[in-house]
């Protein structure tokens, strides 16, 4: 009898699955934290929350805080689809209109979700360093979108630059947008209203350029 024919116990997660049981427990630490706070969530309660042990939950994550990381994972994916779709002459806040702010970031339960991670990121410090390490992150790849798409190098300076005038203007959006809807009461068309005003501007501006 062979290993494989002798094994027994359950078959392996597909990689599929894993990415859902990521994102799932990205979705409830993030509520977690904004119930009790950061310093207050145990692994043991994420865990439990999601239907499985602490233990596979650091099996995913080495800490609490980097449990958010599939959040912004999904948003660096969508934004680095629009760049690569986007057509000659098609204006920039345009193209990622679509990908960002027609797509799945907006019209699913992640939209609020994201919004709440980021207003926590302006209070725990453990959020803010996953916050700005995803922009590090973001960065290569949207330069390598806009390579591709111009059909230029992936190191090339110009797209290299792009990249971060484009990253930069995503992470202040977001950012300003955020953060003014937690300082006043707005209803959640409201709240989708202005934000995708606020990316649409900003976004604008990084096209235009600085006069």
């Amino acid at each position: 009898m062979t290993a494989a024919a002798g094994r027994t116990g359950r078959p392996p997660l597909t990689e599929e699955r894993k990415a859902e049981i990521r994102l799932e427990i990205a979705r409830v630490a993030v509520d977690l934290f904004v119930a009790q706070g950061v310093a207050a969530t145990t692994g043991e309660q994420i865990g439990r929350a999601v239907g499985i042990s602490a233990r596979t939950v650091w099996r995913y994550f080495p800490s609490k805080e980097a449990c958010v990381r599939p959040l912004f994972a999904a948003g660096i994916e969508a934004v680095a689809d629009g760049l690569r779709a986007w057509r000659p002459g098609r204006p920039l806040e345009d193209a990622l209109e679509c990908a960002v702010m027609d797509g799945s970031l907006v019209h699913s339960p992640d939209h609020a979700t994201m919004g709440a991670l980021i207003r926590l990121t302006r209070s725990e410090p453990g959020l803010r360093a996953e916050w700005l390490q995803s922009y590090d992150e973001a960065e290569p790849a949207f330069a390598r979108a806009l390579a591709e798409r111009a059909g230029v190098p992936a190191d090339d300076l110009r797209t290299t630059i792009q990249a971060a005038a484009l990253n930069a203007a995503l992470r202040a959006g977001a950012e300003y947008h955020v953060w003014r809807v937690a300082d006043r009461t707005v209803d959640a068309a409201t709240a989708e209203t202005e934000f995708r005003a606020t990316l649409r501007a900003a976004l604008a501006t990084v096209a235009g350029g600085l006069s």
